[in-house]
């Protein structure tokens, strides 16, 4: 299995990042046929990912995002176009952070 870890810093406190985070969970719900939950808490929301080969989170807090996936078999000899491609969706998203609106994930269940 090969893991994918990315960490992101910013200055956005926690509902600016839960919009973000959502959006994120929305575009890879479309784009990759990800099954998306977020799990709400005081502190922080984790957005569980998962398909066929792919499972992981997404911690969102005030100050950071910390993405952990685990790749199937298959899947683990493209890591590095895959995570290529979650960088540019998330970075894609905090680099236009300031014009975009509230978004939801498909599902969320409070922590």
């Amino acid at each position: 299995m090969a893991d994918i870890r990315i960490h992101r810093d910013h200055a956005l406190g926690l509902k600016r990042a839960r919009e973000i985070a959502w959006a994120w969970a929305e575009q890879v719900e479309e784009k990759f046929d990800m099954e998306c939950t977020v799990l709400e808490g005081k502190t922080s929301d984790t957005v569980e990912f998962t398909r066929s080969g792919v499972k992981g989170e997404l911690i969102v807090t005030a100050d950071h995002f910390e993405l952990h996936a685990k790749l199937g078999l298959l899947l683990g000899a493209f890591k590095s176009t895959i995570e290529g491609e979650i960088q540019k969706e998330l970075d894609g998203l905090l680099a236009g952070e300031a014009g975009g609106g509230k978004k939801t994930a498909g599902k969320k269940k409070p922590a």
